[in-house]
């Protein structure tokens, strides 16, 4: 259903500071203050998330653990206990539906609430978003930022803008000299390929997008064209949908060398599944259909998929289907670049079939 673009609405997106990290700081003072990496520490491990201190490193998530620790020599390798960040974010849910039912959660640490008519009355969503920030606080021991505006798709710019701890708020009339202030890569969706082809054409801000008229747009982005033209001047009608879930969860990664040994495949496929898992398991979902991704050295792109009886409900499962499809792409003799791992076919946690859309993501790559 979509929303009347007559009404201006209140939207406050959430997003945790280091989630995952900051947790185990909290849980561990003996972790406070030192570079943290939550994940494996092993030779074909994952940097699940990384705290402030190690993201001045460089470190990031789903950066191999190897290179993680050669950026930052002390970095503290943490096991993930995933049962503890679900504990706290349910924590974080109750405190939102205090002020709200119109919750579209993202993740475990992030979420869009519409606080148009909010529950206490506050009216403001700016107060709102600082007394949820406070209660957070307060209850959790944890920190959040917040973006408050007037759409989605600005409150989730905005709330990246004064992290960690902080908070940004974009009124109407402010939107769109807001977003033309951007560099097109802090577009949420927009990666490191888009970005690239953007540049190409002549487009590295919000300002640039704003030059090229919609059928420009469509003929070199497709379908997204639209989205980038209404988006570019600040325009975002999607409502908050609350219980919203992705229709597909996936990842991949690109290589600056091309993998073509079965050993190095298998072990850049077991990083992904990792990846991917750690996603799978955060929404808390399941899937009857893996689809593995390949593209050559020629740029020519394959997929293979298997669709299962059963649920895939756990990561041994979705590991062994992957190398299953893995072995139906080998041998690589002309080499991989890249390689990704896709669950669909998504049911929530009750084995309901999820038909909804995918939760606010636009993925352009």
């Amino acid at each position: 259903m979509e929303s009347d673009p007559a009404v201006i609405r209140k939207i406050i997106h959430v997003d945790m500071d280091a989630f995952y990290a900051s947790v185990e700081q909290r849980d561990n003072p003996d972790l406070r203050g030192k570079p943290v990496a939550v994940g494996g520490s092993s030779k074909r491990g994952v940097v699940a998330a990384a705290s402030y201190e190690a993201r001045a490193f460089g470190v990031r998530s789903a950066m191999p653990s190897v290179t993680a620790q050669r950026q930052c020599p002390d970095l503290v390798f943490v096991k993930p206990r995933f049962e503890a960040y679900k504990a706290v974010s349910q924590q974080i849910r109750d405190i939102f539906a205090r002020h709200t039912d119109l919750i579209q959660p993202l993740s475990l640490d992030e979420a869009y609430l519409d606080v148009t008519h909010d529950k206490q009355g506050i009216g403001s969503a700016v107060q709102v978003a600082k007394a949820i920030r406070a209660a957070i606080r307060e209850e959790t021991g944890l920190t959040a930022s917040a973006g408050v505006s007037y759409n989605k798709f600005i409150a989730k710019l905005a709330s990246d803008q004064n992290k960690p701890d902080g908070m940004c708020v974009i009124l109407p009339d402010q939107g769109a000299d807001f977003v033309a202030s951007l560099p097109v890569r802090r577009f949420h969706g927009v990666g490191p390929r888009t970005a690239e082809k953007m540049a190409k054409l002549g487009v590295n801000s919000g300002a640039d997008l704003t030059q090229k008229d919609e059928a420009w747009l469509a003929q070199h982005f497709g379908s997204w064209g639209s989205y980038l033209f209404w988006a570019a001047r600040g325009v975002d009608h999607r409502p908050v949908n609350a219980n919203a879930v992705r229709k597909s969860i996936g990842a991949e990664s690109t290589y600056s060398e091309d993998k073509r040994s079965e050993t190095e495949l298998r072990a850049a496929l077991d990083e992904i599944v990792d990846i991917v898992w750690d996603r799978i398991d955060r929404h808390q979902v399941q899937g009857r259909t893996l689809v593995l991704k390949a593209r050559y050295s020629d740029f020519r792109t394959v997929t293979r998929s298997r669709t299962t009886g059963q649920l895939i409900a756990d990561r041994r499962a979705v590991a062994q289907l992957g190398h299953v499809l893995l072995n139906q792409i080998l041998p690589a003799e002309m080499g991989v670049r890249l390689l990704g791992l896709t669950l669909y076919g998504l049911v929530d946690q009750n084995n309901a079939a999820i038909d909804g859309t995918p939760q606010g993501r636009f993925t352009f790559d």
